[in-house]
This record gives structure tokens, C-alpha cells and sequence, in this order.
């Protein structure tokens, strides 16, 4: 009898009691896997968000800085090197009157008005487009071709010689109507990337002259100064020494912030200006260079010394594009020339909307003296600042 019922006890299986307790202890160890996975999966993306916001703010930066700093390229002198009337150092024989092709105030910024340090903006999950509300006005030309351009954005334009240039083995043509010859083997470092340039600059030490090429022949490697088209009639007023004289590629563009339709999301783009030889001026395709770029905003630095004597060396004052367009009335061009420094702020975004989670009582987000006002659309964003300084237009160049 013994031995049957310590058998029967063996075989007893669980009670429901004993079930329920084990299922209750299971629930328990999964939801606590679940919470595990889904805080390990929450600080993946919101690691993967910061990751992708620092990385598009270091190339943005990179950007943007490298072609800023160009300001005032013109060979070995700079746009601003001699500004008295009888040593020039920077000539143009392009029409004036077009903004896009003043090369002697090689640097213009374009203020989006209400965007000025301490103001506050509102940066809305899909942005407006296409505003004109900025001081200075927007040229036509920069209006039509930034289409995609977000309100509230501050826009910079830029113009200079490109860094590599070609030296003029010989010269044919008057002095007044040139004809450069250089090594046909330089002719890609000549043209920089585009294929049928015809904007370009010719410098030595101590003078440079921008002019649009009426003809570019490979064969003969020779590029024609004639009056007519973007030349508006000019002639060469300044000559140059075969050994002591370069050719460089003549860049106009132009940078902002443009909204993608496509990707939802806000970009930095670059639009250049150009003209193939003896053409007329036209406008490149937006270039979208870096996304999740949702503002920008910039501050220039002026020299101590606006009137037209010698810049001081002294960036002693900056200001947003209005303050400089308005710092010397008489002559706006000059006030751009002393720019010495540039401050930029860029507002960046992860390019995954479910990269991060908005976080309560967070720090407020501020570029530049201006504080944003974010949307709640869950991507990570983040404030970078720098300053450039514009090394070709250091004291003494």
C-alpha cells in the first residue's frame, strides 16, 4: 500500500494553481525582455540620429567654410588689396549693373527679414517656399533660379577666381582685346569641373581683370577677349606679362537652403551662375549638397575702417546682411569689400522622422541669437555653430 500510493503521488502533474504562477512568471521575465529590447532599440536610434546630424553638420560646415574662404580670391591679390583710384587691383569688364556678375563685391549676403539675434522662428515640419522677404532684395536672377529656397533661411552669394590657375605661355590681340595662350594639357585644371566655361579671370601680382571669353579654342589652347555679350562693351585697361600671369576659371554661385518635395526634407544646395563663350548668362540646376539642413543663419564681420582708405586688420563689428548693407549708404559695394569674417549657424535634422523621441524640457535650440521652435516630428535636432575668417582678405594682402 505504501509503495502504490508514493507511486501515485509521483505521477501527480501540476495544478492550476502552480499554471497560472508559472504563466504569471513568464509574463513577467517577457515583458521585462520586451522593455529591455525596446529601450535598447530607442537609444540605437536616437544614437543613429545624433550620429547622422553630427555627420551632415560636419560636411555642411566643411562646405561651406571651404568656399567662403575663397572670398576675395583674385590671383595673388585680393579684391580689396588697393581700393584707392590709382591702384586698382581687381577690374571687371562684365556688366555691372547685374548682380550676379559683380565680381568687385565678391561676397553678398541676403538677410531673411525677422530672422535677426533674438528673434524667434518657427521651423515647421514641411516649409514654406519661394518667399522674397529679405534685405537686400533678391536680384531676379537669384530669385527665379532658388525656386526651392525655404523662408526663413538666410542666403549667401559668392564670386571669385578658382584656387588653381594656368599660366599664359604667350599673347596675341591689342592690348585692349587679348588673346591668352596656355598648355593644352592644363585645359581641365583650367576648367575646374565645368565642361564649356566661358567666365574667367586673368592675374598677376598686381592686378586681376574678370571677363567673359568671346571664344575658347582646345585645339589652339587660346581663350579670346572681345567686347559684346556679358562683356558690355569693355575693353582691357590693364596689360600683362607672359611669365608673371595666370588664368583662372571665374565662379559665381550662390547658397541656401532648399526644400526636397521628393525626400521631405530641407537640404544646404548650391546654384551656379555661368555662360559658355560668347553665350548669354545662365542659371545651373539646384545642387542639393548636404540634407537635413533646416536653417541658416549668417552674421558678417566688418573692418574698423570702412571709408575708402586701407582696411585696419580689425573685425571689430558684425552684423546681419541688412546691418552691412546699411553701414555705408554712399557705397554698399566697399561696405561688403570689409568683410573680414563670416559666422555661420545651421539648425540640422536627422534625415528618419522616428530617429528620436522629443524629449520633454529640453535645452531651447539657438543659431546664431535667433531660438527655433521645432516641430514634433520626432527627428533629432541640433544647433552648430563657427566662425571663417576670410584669409585673402587679411590685413596686409
Amino acid at each position: 500500500m505504501n509503495n502504490a500510493y508514493r507511486f501515485r503521488g509521483a505521477a501527480r502533474g501540476l495544478s492550476l494553481i502552480e499554471l497560472m504562477i508559472s504563466m504569471v512568471i513568464g509574463l513577467i521575465i517577457m515583458l521585462a525582455v520586451v522593455q529591455v529590447f525596446a529601450a535598447s532599440r530607442e537609444a540605437y536610434r536616437l544614437s543613429e540620429g545624433l550620429a547622422r546630424v553630427q555627420e551632415n553638420s560636419r560636411f555642411a560646415m566643411d562646405t561651406l567654410q571651404r568656399e567662403i574662404r575663397m572670398v576675395g580670391h583674385f590671383g595673388c591679390v585680393n579684391d580689396q588689396a588697393h581700393t584707392s583710384p590709382t591702384r586698382i587691383s581687381l577690374r571687371s569688364t562684365l556688366d555691372g549693373t547685374n548682380p550676379v556678375l559683380d565680381f568687385n563685391r565678391s561676397i553678398q549676403g541676403y538677410e531673411a527679414n525677422g530672422t535677426e539675434p533674438g528673434k524667434t522662428l518657427t521651423i515647421a515640419a514641411t516649409p514654406s517656399t519661394g518667399g522674397t522677404d529679405y534685405t537686400p532684395a533678391l536680384p531676379d536672377a537669384i530669385a527665379k533660379a532658388l525656386t526651392n529656397r525655404v523662408n526663413g533661411s538666410d542666403i549667401i552669394a559668392l564670386r571669385y577666381l578658382m584656387p588653381d590657375g594656368v599660366p599664359v605661355t604667350s599673347m596675341g590681340g591689342d592690348a585692349s582685346k587679348p588673346v591668352f595662350n596656355f598648355d593644352a594639357s592644363r585645359l581641365s585644371v583650367l576648367r575646374s569641373g565645368m565642361t564649356n566655361p566661358g567666365l574667367y579671370g586673368v592675374a598677376d601680382c598686381s592686378s586681376a581683370t574678370v571677363f567673359q571669353a568671346s571664344a575658347v579654342n582646345t585645339g589652339t589652347a587660346s581663350i579670346t577677349f572681345n567686347t559684346g555679350k556679358l562683356n558690355a562693351s569693355r575693353t582691357f585697361v590693364q596689360g600683362y606679362t607672359v611669365g608673371q600671369a595666370n588664368l583662372y576659371r571665374a565662379e559665381s554661385a550662390v547658397y541656401y537652403v532648399g526644400y526636397d518635395a521628393d525626400t521631405k526634407q530641407s537640404s544646404l544646395y548650391r546654384v551656379r551662375f555661368s555662360a559658355t563663350p560668347g553665350g548669354d548668362l545662365a542659371a545651373g540646376a539646384p545642387e542639393p549638397l548636404v540634407e537635413g539642413v533646416d536653417n541658416l543663419q549668417l552674421l558678417y564681420g566688418q573692418d574698423r575702417n570702412l571709408d575708402t582708405i586701407s582696411p585696419s586688420g580689425y573685425v571689430d563689428r558684425q552684423g546681419t546682411a541688412k546691418a552691412v548693407q546699411e553701414s555705408l549708404p554712399s557705397d554698399v559695394q566697399l561696405a561688403w569689400r570689409r568683410v573680414g569674417a563670416v559666422q555661420i549657424g545651421l539648425l540640422m535634422s536627422s534625415p528618419d522622422p522616428a530617429s528620436a523621441r522629443q524629449g520633454d524640457g529640453a535645452a531651447a535650440l539657438i543659431g546664431m541669437g535667433v531660438t527655433y521652435t521645432t516641430p514634433t516630428d520626432r527627428r533629432m535636432r541640433a544647433v552648430y555653430q563657427t566662425t571663417v575668417a576670410l584669409r585673402n582678405r587679411l590685413y596686409g594682402n
